[in-house]
């Protein structure tokens, strides 16, 4: 039977996802994610003019079925008041992340030419010695922002490398990505933003066309050359599929890794006894990354558009209405995953939302994973005794890309480089 759409007053109003503007409310949405998944599964958010799914089948039927093309055409944002943001738009309509199929396929395939296993496992002993360097910086000092001189440097100096353009700029493309993220991480469009989501979108574009003109002048290997060498049936990608694509690539592959790095570092300082036991047995690493992304997932919402009108859980869903749906609510649903609020770092069967699902799943997913896996084996082989220095902690106000603004962690200082050997993997 479809149930109407409840009244914007009343029990409902406090379901609200508007609610994690409340900073508490943020650094633990959990207890939201629950009331919503048990109270209302699939709710009308009066505020946010969209449906939101929180349990596990809804949000897959979604990600599935409904559209991602939902960025706003240049006539939408004039009727808005915000047509400085067409240039934002122009690249977003452009960008994987928001495109159906056939456009959505063909952009993927030839991505993934250039995104390869093969490429990425390539990769594996260079991010070892990034990571030990990083961490032979700080370990003199017996202290470091876990955030800012290892989850913020490692993705980004490895994604310029992946890319193909110097790292020395990974710092500017760090700034860039954060301020992209920003965007693509909140509800409300914040006028505060705006001027800074639209100078980062014109600096990473100016700043992709120019490596691509510098690319055909000296060739360097990286993902750049290979988007531009990829052919499907003859046909490549046009340099502003280029652009769009490499500043996406860019700020997922930062903003993804640099969260479940911090996330998890979290996770195991709050539950002593796990990261004890992942210690005493590395062989779960793997296993624990994934749990960490379960537990404390880096992108915790998204959004699609209703292709048609559908019922879904008794309501009425119609064509062209937003449904957001909360992948880290998904990931604590006890109907798929047992006893969902208790990390298991050893948790079999589970395939959790942290990378999307289906066509949209994160064509980085490998990457992040490798990324992680290395981080966390370095961290327990050379910082023993790590503990937190002080709570509270800040969370960013980034809605939809859950991360800390700093972590500072307190260990046993070694003069010297410190440094352990890699363990065999």
């Amino acid at each position: 039977m479809t149930t109407a759409v409840p009244s914007p007053s009343g029990d409902f109003e406090d379901l609200s996802l508007y609610q994690l503007l409340d900073p508490e409310v943020l650094a633990n949405p959990y207890p939201l994610y629950h009331r919503l998944r048990t109270e209302d599964p699939v709710h009308w958010d009066p505020f946010l003019h969209a449906w939101v799914m929180t349990r596990y089948e809804d949000v897959v039927h979604v990600l599935h079925r409904f559209s991602a093309d939902r960025t706003p055409r240049p006539e939408q944002l004039a009727r808005l008041g915000l047509s400085a943001l067409e240039p934002v738009a122009h690249v977003m309509t452009r960008q994987m992340l928001f495109l159906d199929p056939p456009d959505h396929t063909r952009l993927r395939a030839l991505a993934s030419m250039a995104f390869t296993p093969r490429r990425v496992e390539r990769l594996r002993t260079h991010i070892q010695e990034i990571v030990d360097r990083l961490i032979d910086d700080v370990v003199p000092a017996g202290r470091m922002d876990l955030m800012a001189d290892l989850a913020e440097p490692l993705p980004a100096i490895v994604t310029a490398e992946m890319l193909g353009v110097p790292v020395d700029d990974h710092q500017q493309l760090k700034d860039w990505s954060a301020d992209f993220a920003e965007m693509l991480g909140n509800f409300q469009h914040n006028p505060n933003r705006f001027a800074r989501a639209l100078e980062a979108v014109k600096a990473m574009g100016a700043y992709c066309q120019a490596a691509i003109d510098e690319q055909r002048l000296r060739p360097r290997d990286g993902l750049l050359r290979a988007l531009m060498d990829a052919r499907l049936e003859g046909a490549g990608l046009s340099e502003e599929e280029i652009v769009a694509n490499v500043i996406i690539t860019m700020v997922g592959g930062q903003e993804t890794t640099t969260n479940l790095i911090g996330n998890g570092v979290l996770t195991l300082l709050r539950d002593p006894d796990a990261m004890a036991h992942l210690r005493r047995n590395p062989a779960l690493i793997a296993s624990a990354v994934e749990e960490m992304l379960r537990f404390e997932s880096p992108s915790q919402h998204t959004a699609r558009i209703a292709p048609a009108d559908v019922e879904i859980g008794g309501r009425r869903i119609h064509k062209g209405q937003a449904a957001i749906v909360v992948m880290a609510a998904g990931n604590r649903d006890p109907a798929r995953f047992p006893d969902p609020d208790r990390l298991d770092l050893a948790r079999q069967d589970n395939r959790h939302l942290a990378f999307g699902w289906a066509a949209h799943f994160c064509f980085g997913a490998a990457l992040a994973r490798l990324e992680g896996q290395i981080v966390f084996d370095a961290i327990l082989r050379r910082l023993p005794d790590l503990r937190l220095e002080h709570e509270p902690l800040v969370w960013r106000h980034n809605l939809g890309l859950r991360g800390l603004t700093a972590l500072p962690v307190a260990f046993t200082a070694i003069s010297g480089l410190g440094q352990a050997p890699s363990a065999p993997h």
